[in-house]
C-alpha cells in the first residue's frame, strides 16, 4: 500500500511517500481502507521528534481517519466489510497517513448517515477533545460563562459550538480580528481579538466582560504564558481546563492567582486518558450523531492528496488556516 512515513525526525521535508506492506487485521482488529485522514499538531510534533508518544523512525503519522471497513479480524462481529467508520489511533501504530490501517475495534465507531468522510476524519482528535473537556471535565451548563482560547482553531471552533449548545455564554478569544470574527460565526456571544489586548490587558478585558466576576470556565488551548492569564481570568469556584500547549513553552504561575478563589485546574490529554481506562466510543458515537443531526458545523478548510502531506504540514505550521486540514486518500 501507499503511505507517507517519517523517515527521520525533522521538518515537513522528512515526510516521504513510500510503498509498505499491507497491514492485516489481527484478532480484535478492524482493517480500515482510509478515505480521509485529519492533520493535527500532534502529527507535526511526532514528525519533529518531540511528541510524548515518540517512537523510532520510520513512523506513519496520523491519529484520526474515516473510511470503510476492508476486513475484520478474529472475534470482531460489530462491523461488516464496506461499512463506513471513523477511527482513532490513540493507542496503536501504524497511523492513518496510509491507504490501509489495522485498528483495535475499541478505536472504531460506525458512522451515521449525514456525515461526510472528510468531516468525520476530523472528529476523533480536536472535536472529541473539546467534547470531553466541555461535557465531562468542566461540566458546562447554561448557567456558565465560558472563555475559549484559540477559538479559531480546530479544538476552539468545536468547543465554542459544544459550549454554546448547552446554553452557556461563550466568549471566544483569537489572535487576530479576522480569526475572532470567524469564531463568532460558530455561536460565540462575544469575541475578543487578543492581538489588541496584549498580556495583562487581555485579563482586564475578560474581567470587564464578566462584570468583574471572571469566567466560570476557561478552556486553555494555548499554554505557555496564556495559562497564567487563564488563572486570573477565571472567577471564584471556576474551572480552568488545560488541554494543549501550542505555545510549546513553560507556564510560570503564581498560586495566589487561583487558590484563594477555590479554582479547579483540570488537565486533559486524549491518548493518555484512553490509556488510563476511558473508552472513547460512546462519546465519539454521540458526537457523530450530533454532527449528522446538524447541531454542529465541522469546518474543513483544505483537502490535499496524501502525496502532499508535506504541504499540509507546512500549511499547519504557518498557523494561518481556519478550519481543519485533511489528507484525501484515493
Amino acid at each position: 500500500m501507499r503511505a507517507v512515513r517519517i523517515e527521520e525526525f525533522g521538518g515537513p521535508e522528512v515526510l516521504v511517500e513510500a510503498e509498505v506492506p499491507d497491514p492485516v487485521a489481527g484478532p480484535g482488529e478492524v482493517l480500515v481502507r482510509v478515505a480521509a485522514a485529519g492533520v493535527n499538531r500532534a502529527d507535526a510534533l511526532l514528525r519533529a521528534g518531540v511528541y510524548h508518544r515518540v517512537g523510532r523512525p520510520p513512523l506513519i503519522p496520523g491519529a484520526e481517519a474515516a473510511g470503510v471497513v476492508a476486513a475484520v479480524g478474529e472475534g470482531v462481529s460489530d462491523f461488516a466489510v464496506g461499512q463506513r467508520v471513523v477511527a482513532l489511533d490513540g493507542v496503536k501504530s501504524p497511523g492513518f497517513y496510509a491507504e490501509l490501517a489495522a485498528v483495535p475495534v475499541t478505536q472504531v465507531v460506525a458512522l451515521p448517515d449525514g456525515v461526510e468522510l472528510t468531516e468525520a476524519a476530523t472528529l476523533p482528535i480536536a472535536w472529541l477533545s473539546a467534547w470531553y473537556c466541555v461535557r465531562h471535565l468542566a461540566k458546562v451548563t447554561k448557567e456558565d460563562t465560558v472563555v475559549v482560547k484559540a477559538a479559531a482553531s480546530g479544538v476552539g471552533t468545536a468547543a465554542v459550538q459544544i459550549a454554546a449548545e448547552t446554553g452557556a455564554r461563550v466568549i471566544a478569544l483569537a489572535g487576530s480580528a479576522q480569526k475572532a470574527a470567524w469564531a463568532g460565526e460558530f455561536g460565540a456571544h462575544t469575541t475578543l481579538d487578543t492581538s489588541a489586548y496584549p498580556d495583562e490587558a487581555e485579563v482586564e478585558e475578560v474581567l470587564r466582560l464578566t462584570d468583574g466576576r471572571g469566567a466560570d470556565v476557561v478552556l486553555d488551548i494555548v499554554g505557555g504564558a496564556a495559562f497564567a492569564r487563564s488563572l486570573r481570568q477565571v472567577g471564584h469556584g471556576g474551572r480552568v481546563v488545560a488541554l494543549a500547549n501550542v505555545a510549546l513553552a513553560p507556564s510560570t504561575i503564581d498560586t495566589r492567582d487561583f487558590y484563594p478563589k477555590n479554582v479547579a485546574i483540570l488537565g486533559f490529554q486524549l491518548t493518555n486518558r484512553q490509556r488510563h481506562g476511558w473508552d472513547a466510543r460512546a462519546d465519539l458515537r454521540e458526537l457523530a450523531e450530533r454532527v449528522a443531526a446538524g447541531a454542529y458545523r465541522v469546518p474543513v478548510e483544505t483537502v490535499l492528496p496524501l502525496a502532499r502531506a508535506r504541504a499540509a504540514h507546512e500549511q499547519l505550521e504557518r498557523r494561518g488556516n481556519r478550519g481543519k486540514i485533511v489528507l484525501a486518500v484515493d
